[in-house]
């Protein structure tokens, strides 16, 4: 009796975690989703409006700091670390702004840590270890995770949330390879951002970067077409 006692009580623990871990994932989604649409215009960040008024964003991350998510809801995951990075970037500028550039930030990828999903981790491990090493074949994760510079696909004013993460990986990955500005075709010439040159292995797991680029493409470039990278702008990606 009192080990079938102890099984329903740890039963009873297990399923109160469970969902008070949703509680919280819910929450975040929701508020992050309030403060994206707040703050983000066209593919830009209000940096000087959240540095004014940064209540709300530490609030989010101090939520996010506690939040425990697995691997098993692929969906939940990617969402909440995908904007775990989105805000922690804007945090990491915010911290320093005015700046020309998250490049002018010493250690901005690499070596300034967040605390996030109970782990104090860089802005270049939540993109490697919590991301592209646990979902090689994903490479949509670079068209969403925004980097704070123009050369990013721009970041979008919503969260991104389990329900609506297929769907808005595919949006902005068929918007960025269709954008002009960011597959620049002429002729038989394309040039293609640098992101392509630094995550080669991502985008010819199945096939070539140019295979790659037509699954989304509304007009296919030709298979023999000359590639080239050009220069990635840092510029932040400011509404000033």
């Amino acid at each position: 009796m009192k080990s079938i006692t102890n099984l329903a009580l740890l039963l009873v623990i297990t399923l109160s975690s469970v969902h008070i871990q949703a509680q919280d994932t819910a929450s975040f989604f929701a508020d992050a989703d309030t403060f994206f649409k707040a703050n983000v215009k066209n593919g830009l960040v209000n940096y000087a409006a959240v540095k004014a008024n940064p209540q709300a964003l530490d609030e989010l991350l101090e939520n996010a700091a506690s939040i425990s998510v697995s691997t098993s809801d692929a969906a939940t995951y990617q969402s909440f670390w995908i904007n775990a990075y989105n805000l922690a970037v804007i945090k990491g500028i915010t911290e320093k702004y005015p700046v020309k550039q998250p490049l002018s930030i010493k250690g901005f990828f690499d070596k300034n840590t967040f605390k996030l999903g109970g782990t104090n981790i860089t802005l270049n491990d939540i993109e490697n270890k919590k991301l592209r090493a646990q979902f090689p074949g994903e490479p949509r994760f670079h068209f969403v995770l925004v980097c704070a510079g123009l050369g990013c696909p721009p970041i979008i004013n919503e969260a991104y949330t389990p329900a609506k993460l297929k769907s808005q990986l595919q949006r902005q990955t068929t918007l960025a390879l269709n954008n002009p500005n960011f597959i620049k075709v002429k002729g038989n010439k394309v040039q293609i951002s640098q992101i392509f040159e630094w995550y080669k292995e991502d985008f010819v797991r199945n096939g070539t970067e140019i295979d790659f680029l037509n699954k989304y493409r509304k007009e296919a470039i030709s298979s023999d077409a000359k590639l080239s990278y050009y220069p990635y702008d840092w510029t932040l990606n400011d509404t000033k």
